[in-house]
């Protein structure tokens, strides 16, 4: 009997009307994170104003945000991998939301904190999106459908940062289900489906190139492996995903990968907040007082602005090196060039070239981060795809947790060379894992 897999099914329709619509309703998910995470960097100096808040208590304002999306991102994973990726974006859509309507009332600085953490658990569900969206795509152009969804994020920042500039100064499937689900698709794209019987997934042929024992258990699944799903969900499900995840065949991916997570998300982040704290405390500790708001003007939303669209060439990077480079060497070659434009920056320079270096290093940034965010979906088989994915991007929101206090706090206190030098340290080991990755994904399938 004919068979196909979805891959082939994918690679046979092609990118269609019905992958465009999950890529529009993917890509605003992805426009609430953004815009959600640059609002840490203009909210804290007005809370620390209006009710007289330490700088201490400022940074706290952005940690529990990420704390709480560190939360929320192993939760919602686990509940898209058991319910399915729609019930958990739907729910933790309606659940930011509600969150965030909220703490635009709050009365006082603990209950906006309380608040803020509870967007944060509804936020760390975004990742779900990367899941879902890439399950739809093509395997020979995943990486330049990424890079087009990551747009969606940068429209987020920039968004976020027009808003400031002018308003702040002045104010798991199952086989059934897959084959419908298909149909729905090639009928959406005009297209037909291969002949024959939809199946699982094909004998995976080995990769020599690979090391053997963990590349046969990143490739997907085989047909006999589908029992896994049921006794995962019979088995206390995010404590047996969390033991597959650290076995022996995934244990070092997994390893490399929380790391690489928190020093790409302690980087990124941490340079969101140097664009509108770097400038100020030059400043300051030039002469002598302690920055704030009142020192602030429309000057540091403009170079918000500008390092918001650096975004945009870092993608363009990003979509050139992924899938002729390959995924390794296109995360490791920008984390080492993010590591040279933030170089300087150890020294005061001049508001021109602070601007022109972080323009740079945000764009390697936010390449790096992309196509990050494409592997770790690629080297999960479905089955613990959104788990394994989230609670990677939990435990690099642990890195965001932690900048704001590297960015703020020591800024703050006039030690800009060790700040940046923290930064630069982060990145070179995240770099050097980013080699040490034991599969390359470029051109897998997602089953």
């Amino acid at each position: 009997m004919e068979t196909y897999t979805t891959d082939d099914a994918l690679t046979n329709m092609g990118f269609g009307r019905s992958q465009a619509l999950v890529l529009v309703y993917a890509g605003m998910g992805w426009v609430a994170e953004a815009m959600e995470v640059m609002l840490l960097s203009f909210l804290g100096p007005f809370v620390r104003e209006q009710w007289n808040i330490s700088p201490q208590s400022e940074s706290m304002l952005s940690s529990v945000v990420f704390a709480g999306m560190l939360i929320g991102a192993c939760a919602w994973g686990f509940v898209s991998d058991k319910y399915g990726r729609r019930t958990g974006l739907l729910f933790s859509t309606m659940f930011t939301s509600g969150m965030g309507f909220l703490s635009a009332l709050s009365p006082n600085y603990l209950c906006l904190v309380a608040l803020r953490f509870l967007v944060g658990v509804g936020v760390g569900g975004s990742h779900v999106f990367i899941s879902w969206f890439l399950e739809f795509v093509p395997a020979q152009n995943r990486g330049t459908w990424m890079v087009i969804l990551s747009l969606f994020w940068t429209l987020g920042t920039i968004l976020e940062a027009s808003l400031a500039w002018v308003v702040l100064p002045a104010l798991n499937w199952r086989m059934a289900d897959a084959t419908a689900v298909l149909e729905r698709m090639a009928s959406a794209n005009q297209s037909d489906l291969p002949p024959g019987v939809l199946i699982y997934n094909r004998e995976t042929k080995t990769d020599h190139d690979n090391l053997a024992s963990e590349s046969e258990c990143l490739l997907p699944i085989r047909e006999k492996e589908c029992k896994v799903d049921d006794a995962v969900s019979s088995e206390s499900g995010s404590l047996a995903a969390l033991r597959m995840l650290l076995s022996r065949n995934l244990l070092k991916s997994t390893l490399l990968l929380w790391f690489v997570f928190y020093a790409n998300s302690f980087a990124y982040y941490g340079i969101v907040l140097l664009t509108s704290q770097l400038s100020d405390a030059n400043r300051s500790c030039a002469s002598g007082v302690i920055f704030g708001l009142h020192q602030k003007d429309t000057n540091i939303y403009k170079d918000t602005f500008i390092t918001s669209l650096a975004e945009i060439p870092g993608l363009l990077l990003s979509a050139c090196l992924v899938d002729w480079f390959g995924r390794k060497a296109s995360m490791w070659s920008m984390m080492f060039a993010c590591c040279a434009f933030l170089g300087p920056l150890v020294f005061h320079q001049n508001e021109l070239l602070t601007t022109t270096l972080l323009f740079g290093a945000r764009a390697c940034a936010m390449g790096s981060f992309t196509v990050l965010c494409l592997y770790a979906p690629e080297v999960y088989p479905t089955y613990v795809r959104s788990t394994g994915s989230g609670i990677a991007t939990a435990i690099g929101r642990v890195g965001g947790v932690v900048c704001p206090l590297v960015a703020v706090a020591l800024l703050g206190s006039c030690h800009q060379m060790e700040a940046l030098v923290v930064f630069e340290v982060v990145l070179c080991l995240a770099a050097v894992a980013c080699m040490f990755f034991p599969v390359e994904t470029k051109g897998r399938g997602m089953e």
